[in-house]
């Protein structure tokens, strides 16, 4: 796992966040549930690119080319978002998801690994804008034993290689805000690769 702290800097930080608005403009946020309980998540949602992951207690955890609300199409992927993904990796195609998660001051993600991909080659990038969070990541085994680390806004985080199915969450949002996010919260972007670069 790499962490990238302040990969990004603050005015790098604000374009990409005017982009990440502009997607929720056309894709609003929105509220995934729990398989088989139903029971929703503490955290809101919504994705650009060519496919999204979704969460419901019918369908289960999946990839899917429509918002699961409005049922139009997703966002094409920022620019800028790519450019990240160029920069850091080294994989012969671009992401086809990038999930936007919205973490109000009480939300929090439990231990899970990504592992709804066709393509375990292809990394996972994480982008952090807004509030810190506190970021637990443990091995490939659901009770392996995990760290902590904070992350800031404008950090990067990549799993790969041996870590690219690790178990990971975030255990809480910290107090503070450092101005980015007027609502305060953080947002988080995590860029996936779903099919093989040959089935895109």
């Amino acid at each position: 796992m790499r962490h990238l702290h302040q990969y990004l800097d603050p005015a790098s930080q604000r374009a990409l966040l005017w982009e990440i608005r502009a997607v929720i403009a056309e894709a609003p946020l929105f509220t995934p549930t729990m398989p088989r309980t139903g029971k929703p998540f503490s955290v809101a949602m919504t994705n650009c690119g060519r496919l999204g992951w979704v969460s419901d207690k019918t369908g289960g955890y999946r990839y899917q080319e429509t918002h699961p609300v409005t049922g139009e199409p997703w966002p094409g992927m920022p620019e800028l978002i790519s450019q990240i993904w160029r920069k850091l990796v080294d994989y012969p195609a671009l992401p086809e998801a990038c999930l936007i998660n919205f973490y109000t001051p009480d939300a929090r993600l439990g231990l899970h690994r990504d592992e709804d991909e066709q393509d375990f080659s292809a990394p996972v990038i994480s982008v952090s804008l807004g509030a810190s969070a506190r970021f637990r990541v443990g091995g490939l085994k659901r009770r392996d034993p995990t760290q902590s680390i904070v992350l800031g806004s404008g950090d990067v985080v990549i799993l790969e290689r041996q870590s690219r199915l690790v178990y990971h969450g975030v255990d809480r949002i910290l107090p503070g805000n450092d101005g980015l996010v007027e609502e305060g919260g953080r947002f988080n972007l995590t860029l996936r690769r779903v099919n093989p670069p040959n089935l895109n």
